[in-house]
């Protein structure tokens, strides 16, 4: 089983001799000589394996280690290591890391113990994704919502869900856009075949034809051996290009020809293969707008915008937001092994506030909240700085307040400042613990 092993060694000359083997083993190899080097490629490219040095300048291979148990821990990490740090090695070992060789390594059993951690790479990766789909299909991660614009949305998926027809998705960032788009499929006759999406803002526009079509074996330099691109590993299934606004233009053509012909080729290759697939796209850009600015092109804009489905931001749909709230509570109360409710103040706070991050803001909010809260109940201090603070700048409005507006205002701002004790509540008012208990009986909260 092939994989993408990345080197890690301040001696060039193990490092190519290691990469020549294992090339020759039809893996595909990145070498770099330091740790900062590393980290930076982790985040920009897909690895299976690490092999790295123990003992190199600056940051060493246990700092490389304690890096990807923390940010890549489905990574297998294998040391190379000379007979004065063996003691260390054991140690990672014991840690957590696959495996280590004393320098230099038998070739032969470094090759076999790379394809088993490439193997369990993709084991794990296999689990993981059907751990997602059996719970997208049990419900998890499902839309909520009651609101007028929600419904509009419940009505469109269930109408077009088993059609062949493009989809457009369009709303602001943190909207929701990939849940709609998992609905289309889950609830479609689709269901057990593939959902692949792909984010095309995530990709350098080099690896993102790459991504979409595959490639064949030396196709381009480091390309060891053949790649399936995601047009075919979502064969009669769907296919979400997540924020297609950024891709550009040379691809959007390349795309647009693969939609009409529904074949594509493989980098490298120039054989034509057939694919039968739902695409469905979003977008947070005014694609319009794109167009007479001349980057985006409009013939595909009408390909991919055969039936469009516009996602309102949370603020235009307050009514929905204490169903979130409920159902965030609920998930990460469960994640926690801990029941809680949220106060009322709060929940009437976080009701009226803009929720520019959308429901993605709202749910990372809520997650923090249930995971700082000590007790039963959720209150004005779990929540993060930057939302407190946007509840202390709430606008004014044009219009002159109510004496009861500017009572509950009162009471409000003082809740949050005193973490909703009542009895601080009282004594920064002004009035009795009995009044205040009145006043909130009587505001409804």
């Amino acid at each position: 089983m092939q994989g993408h092993v990345l080197i890690v060694d301040d001696e060039p000359n193990a490092a190519r001799v290691l990469s020549a083997i294992l090339t020759g083993d039809g893996h595909m190899v990145s070498s770099v000589a330091d740790v900062p080097a590393a980290e930076r490629l982790l985040k920009s490219r897909d690895i299976d394996v690490i092999i790295t040095d123990l003992r190199m300048p600056g940051k060493d291979g246990m700092q490389l280690f304690e890096y990807a148990v923390e940010h890549f821990p489905d990574i297998p990490v294998i040391f190379l290591t000379a007979y004065g740090s063996v003691d260390s090695a054991v140690n990672a070992v014991t840690r957590g890391a696959f495996y280590y060789f004393i320098k230099p390594p038998d070739y032969v059993k470094l090759k076999s113990m790379v394809a088993r951690a490439v193997e369990q790479r993709t084991l794990k990766r296999q689990v993981a994704e059907l751990r997602k789909q059996v719970a997208e299909r049990d419900g998890a991660g499902r839309l909520i919502g009651t609101s007028a614009g929600m419904q509009k949305i419940y009505d469109t998926v269930e109408a077009v869900k088993n059609s062949m027809s493009s989809v457009l998705i369009c709303g602001e960032t943190g909207t929701g856009k990939e849940l709609i788009a998992r609905s289309l499929h889950y609830g479609s006759v689709r269901r057990d075949r593939p959902f692949v999406a792909v984010n095309c803002a995530a990709f350098p526009r080099e690896l993102m034809e790459s991504e979409l079509f595959g490639y064949e074996k030396g196709a381009f330099s480091g390309a060891s051996a053949r790649r399936v691109g995601r047009f075919e590993a979502a064969a009669d299934g769907t296919l979400f290009l997540d924020e297609i606004g950024e891709l550009e233009l040379s691809l959007q053509a390349k795309l647009l020809r693969a939609l009409q012909e529904k074949e594509i080729e493989r980098l490298g290759s120039n054989r034509k293969i057939k694919v039968n697939i739902r695409v469905v796209s979003s977008t947070n850009r005014d694609l319009k707008r794109e167009i007479a600015n001349g980057s985006f092109r409009e013939d595909l804009y009408y390909r991919l915008n055969v039936v469009q489905i516009n996602v309102p931001a949370l603020r235009e749909r307050r009514e929905d937001i204490p169903l979130l709230i409920t159902e965030f509570v609920r998930e990460f109360g469960l994640n926690e092994g801990r029941s809680l409710r949220i106060s009322d103040e709060v929940m009437k706070a976080l009701v009226g506030f803009p929720w520019p991050g959308n429901v993605r803001q709202l749910r990372n909010t809520i997650e923090r909240a249930v995971v700082m809260a000590r007790g039963g109940e959720i209150t004005f201090k779990h929540l993060p700085e930057e939302i407190m603070a946007g509840l202390d700048e709430q606008p004014l409005s044009s219009e002159p307040k109510t004496l009861r507006e500017l009572e509950e205002e009162a009471i409000l701002q003082a809740l949050r400042e005193c973490d909703g004790n009542k009895s601080r509540v009282a004594k920064k008012l002004g009035i009795s613990r009995k009044t205040l208990y009145k006043r909130l009986d009587d505001l409804g909260m």
